[in-house]
């Protein structure tokens, strides 16, 4: 059983602008598997949160994972995967039901909110290729 540890964060530079994507990827040792940053285009800045974890967890699955635990410094997007929180935006409800199609493919699965602090290499690779067609 592979199991791995993922960091994923989104940023948009204004409330639906150029956005970008970034997530961390860690085996169980706590070595580093995949480190990616990418730009989405014009999204919002929660859409921005989805797609990384959305592209996070599609390179988990090609890396081979049965067990996943998702970190993100949205609190949205993990309370609306928990479901403790109702998706109610047209724009999200479709991102959120490709992530939860793509958690179902894990043998295990948990998501977790922390802080921005801890998020720090995400949120710097997001930042990094937002505005940009970058890529890393």
């Amino acid at each position: 059983m592979k199991k791995l540890k993922i960091f994923s964060d989104g940023c948009s530079r204004g409330n639906h602008g150029p956005a970008g994507v970034g997530y961390l990827i860690f085996d169980e040792n706590g070595r580093l598997l995949s480190k990616k940053g990418k730009y989405v285009g014009m999204k919002t800045n929660n859409e921005a949160e989805y797609l990384a974890a959305i592209e996070a967890l599609r390179e988990a699955l090609a890396l081979g994972a049965s067990e996943v635990e998702l970190l993100s410094d949205s609190e949205l997007l993990v309370k609306q995967v928990r479901g403790s929180y109702a998706v109610k935006s047209d724009r999200l409800a479709p991102l959120h039901e490709q992530l939860i199609d793509l958690i179902k493919c894990f043998k295990n699965f948990t998501i977790k909110h922390v802080g921005r602090g801890e998020n720090r290499g995400a949120d710097r690779l997001a930042k990094l290729v937002a505005g940009s067609s970058l890529q890393i």
